[in-house]
């Protein structure tokens, strides 16, 4: 019989590619909080002081409050300022200890551009490799210096979430991936690794022609392994599992629009498939975003209570 584990542990081992007593579970990002809490997060925008801490701190503990009824085992860090991130870490600890981990977000790779400059972005390319490869190392130098910073201050994952794929496949060729974004990824991973953080790398969209590079940068895990793309999660434990832990991948627009049954099948083939020998983290292909109801994310998260513990059996 395995030891009994807390959500850190859980966590942790998982990152580390061992089985815990239990899958762990966490989300991305939460945007239910009304739905399941009757409470939202107010903006800290133009609030300054003594109420921007007031506030921050309520805010810290709606999150302590929805991940402690949901079982994760990680607290995100929604902010970026530095300043910010001091104090959500402050709350955090103050409200929870060390139940949880805590994880801010950094990632300064080269992500898909937005749809006003995409032919720019590719002619740049193109035309000015030299250029373009000089002002991606800068942002990666950069960014890895203020995710260092996050660290410093108890960051103790941090979440990488540029995202490099369509549902057909990456924006870069696999050829040009490796040219203009593997070492730049490699990079930051290191940076992070060698400060004392896990790296959890998110992309959506079709991976697999690129499955190979983003596991030799030696990311802790890969998020979301998205089905949408038609990516297997039994396929990118095949051929990484051992590598790499896989967050994910209960399907977020079955979560949305499906059935019960089709819902609760996603759920069941995610453990089947990937939990078996650890290295898994159990959660939706995406994030759980306003519109989707919140009964569908419960019955996910009671196909995890029934059959997350190890060692693993999906009827």
């Amino acid at each position: 019989m395995k030891k009994q584990m807390n959500r850190r542990e859980r966590m942790i081992a998982a990152l580390e590619l061992k089985e815990p007593d239990f899958i762990p579970t966490f989300e991305l990002m939460f945007q239910l909080w009304q739905e399941f809490t009757g409470k939202e997060f107010v903006p800290l925008a133009n609030v300054q002081g003594v109420e921007r801490k007031k506030l921050l701190y309520q805010n810290a503990q709606l999150y302590v409050e929805i991940a402690d009824k949901l079982d994760w085992s990680v607290l995100p860090i929604w902010e970026v300022d530095l300043e910010l991130v001091e104090e959500i870490v402050k709350a955090y600890k103050a409200i929870a200890g060390n139940e949880f981990m805590l994880a801010g977000y950094a990632d300064a790779t080269a992500s898909i551009p937005s749809g006003s400059n995409m032919m720019e972005y590719t002619y740049w390319l193109y035309e000015f490799p030299d250029e373009a490869k000089e002002k991606m190392r800068k942002n990666a130098v950069d960014n890895a210096e203020i995710g260092k910073k996050m660290i410093g201050l108890g960051a103790e994952i941090i979440l990488m979430c540029s995202d490099y794929c369509f549902n057909n496949g990456p924006f870069l060729s696999p050829s040009m991936f490796r040219e203009f974004v593997t070492p730049n990824l490699a990079y930051e991973i290191e940076q992070f690794r060698n400060a004392g953080a896990y790296t959890i790398k998110h992309t959506d969209g079709n991976i697999m022609p690129i499955l190979d590079q983003l596991a030799e940068c030696r990311p802790n895990a890969l998020h979301s392994i998205d089905p949408m793309a038609g990516v297997d999660i039994a396929e990118v434990k095949r051929l990484v599992g051992d590598k790499v832990c896989l967050v994910g991948n209960v399907n977020c627009a079955l979560m949305q629009t499906g059935t019960k049954e089709e819902i609760i099948d996603s759920a069941k083939y995610c453990i089947k498939h990937a939990a078996p020998g650890g290295g898994y983290v159990f959660s939706t292909s995406n994030v759980v975003f306003k519109g989707m109801p919140l009964e569908n994310y419960l019955l996910m998260l009671g196909i995890r209570k029934k059959y997350g513990k190890y060692p693993i059996f999906v009827d």
